[in-house]
């Protein structure tokens, strides 16, 4: 069976937005009183992971905060995505920054499909991992890896940072808001995880 991984160099952004976004003394603190590894709060920690130990930390970090700030984590798991969504784009290769200047240039309304393409070519960590579909007039992006959710069990999706990523990608490729769903999740027993995007309101 082949092993989920993930790529340090989006660990390293997440950690960084995420130590932006609560302030790093308080990142560190969470980090402590959660018993995770205090170098944690450095995202150059990760450099020196592969991407197996890094998808481990990825999912035990966000299954941490989650414990820790309670219903509060999905706030702030999507606030952090805006600050990540763009330091992954500022990292990115020349061939993603070529793609999305492409995507940028495209009519509004033919932005949609190529800007979540791109977030799964990005994030994906393998080929295939990610996929988007059209559904009608709407959108589904299937995440048949989900590395947030490896070990976790749960009533009710936790892939918050996923679902923020989708909107975010959204924002940036058109301006406007999109309403996501998490329909299903791998943390409550699914084979994958689904994000169902509704579109069919902005057809110009």
């Amino acid at each position: 069976m082949t092993e989920t991984v993930f790529p340090p160099a989006i660990m390293r952004g997440f950690v960084e937005s995420l130590s932006a976004e609560i302030g790093p003394d308080t990142f560190s603190a969470a980090l402590s009183n959660t018993g995770l590894p205090e170098e944690w709060a450095d995202p150059a920690h990760f450099t020196a992971l592969d991407g197996v130990r890094t998808a481990q930390a990825y999912a035990r970090l966000q299954s941490a905060l989650r414990t820790y700030y309670g219903r509060g984590a999905r706030g702030i798991f999507l606030r952090v995505t805006a600050g990540l969504w763009e330091r992954l784009l500022a990292d990115s290769s020349f061939a993603i920054k070529a793609q999305s200047k492409l995507i940028r240039g495209l009519p509004k309304p033919m932005r949609r499909k190529p800007a979540l393409d791109l977030l799964a070519r990005i994030f994906g960590g393998r080929e295939g991992t990610i996929t988007v579909h059209s559904l009608d007039l709407d959108l589904l992006l299937v995440d048949k890896a989900s590395v947030a959710t490896r070990g976790q069990s749960d009533n009710a999706p936790i892939c918050f940072v996923t679902l923020g990523l989708i909107r975010d990608c959204l924002f940036w490729a058109d301006g406007r808001a999109y309403d996501v769903e998490e329909r299903t999740c791998c943390a409550t027993g699914a084979r994958q995880c689904e994000f169902v995007i509704t579109t069919g309101g902005f057809s110009q």
